[in-house]
């Protein structure tokens, strides 16, 4: 599979490593989530463990594109970077979208979706 196409199915096929979510106390419109991890994810710059995440939008009052990936304890923050809004694929239900990875690496976060809506946040890589 190649392609857009290969990726959202391989993507799909992976989100079987993300866990239960629950929205996390914060400010109001910062969209704040837990997510769970059952093995090893990428992000732009950075390979987070097995584990809680706490996704939230940086700066929701000036800026939608900015997220923030903190530990679930809010100590360490291991990204914030600019995003772009992106369309959750048709029956999509994880919060999390997952593309293609090589044997031994890491699938990357390609989108995170807050509160089960059908627009998110699309995370940026260079490759």
């Amino acid at each position: 599979m190649t392609g857009r196409f290969g990726k959202l199915v391989v993507g799909g096929v992976l989100l079987g490593l993300v866990g239960a979510t629950a929205p996390a106390k914060a400010t109001m419109g910062d969209r704040a989530m837990y997510i769970t991890f059952s093995r090893s994810v990428a992000l732009p710059g950075v390979e987070l463990a097995a584990g809680t995440y706490l996704f939230t939008l940086a700066s929701p009052d000036t800026n939608q594109s900015l997220v923030r990936v903190q530990s679930k304890d809010r100590q360490h923050v291991y990204l914030t970077a600019f995003t772009v809004d992106v369309r959750r694929p048709a029956g999509a239900k994880s919060p999390i979208t997952l593309g293609e990875a090589a044997h031994g690496q890491a699938p990357r976060i390609q989108a995170w979706f807050p509160d089960d809506q059908d627009r998110g946040r699309q995370f940026l890589y260079r490759d």
